[in-house]
């Protein structure tokens, strides 16, 4: 679906969020599945489009499916990371969060940073490993790739060239920071009247 549509556009960039994730009921169907066969089939028919389309205007927004997949299946998480990169390459995959749902991301960040292939699945599934929790993959998933979309320039070190000191985000950091730059974790999501 997602191939046949890049193929026909190729000067529009298509932005998967989620990375497609497939929503599923029987969790220890997909784990089997997954060990038996050693697939994730909505990330595989993502990861496989660049090759199978000849294209490159795919990307991969990580959003709610590392958030949950790191909670309840990490092997997996990992895997889908892994996966993604291989098939659509480091540059497109992005990150996202849902924090809207889950509340401060910050976890997902600690997640994340830590997260590796374990060497199991990287032999079994000829994939490299994510590396360090400062490396070339996980800072380009952080924020270099969505700042080559946004066309925000960097410099070598991955901060941007521009100065952007005065916008609102700026001040609100700069007040953040003045009032001693402690996270709350306050989840801000749905909130169900008891």
């Amino acid at each position: 679906m997602w191939g046949g549509a890049a193929q026909a556009w190729p000067d529009l960039n298509f932005h998967i969020y989620h990375a497609g994730l497939q929503m599923w009921t029987d969790a220890a169907a997909v784990n089997h599945e997954f060990e038996n066969t050693g697939r994730l089939p909505w990330i595989d028919d993502l990861a496989e489009i660049p090759a199978r389309y000849g294209v490159t205007n795919v990307y991969a927004d990580i959003g709610l499916s590392f958030g949950a997949l790191a909670i309840t299946h990490p092997r997996l998480a990992a895997v889908m990371i892994a996966r993604l990169v291989a098939g659509l390459g480091a540059d497109h995959v992005l990150w996202g969060t849902d924090s809207i749902w889950f509340g401060s991301p910050q976890w997902q960040i600690e997640a994340f940073r830590r997260i590796e292939l374990p060497n199991d699945l990287q032999d079994r599934l000829q994939l490299e490993p994510l590396g360090p929790a400062d490396g070339p993959i996980k800072n380009a998933i952080f924020g270099i790739n969505a700042a080559g979309q946004y066309g925000i320039d960097l410099d070598a070190s991955g901060q941007p060239l521009a100065d952007y000191a005065g916008d609102r985000l700026s001040r609100l950091k700069k007040e953040y920071l003045a009032a001693g730059e402690e996270r709350d974790n306050m989840v801000w999501g749905w909130i169900q009247d008891s």
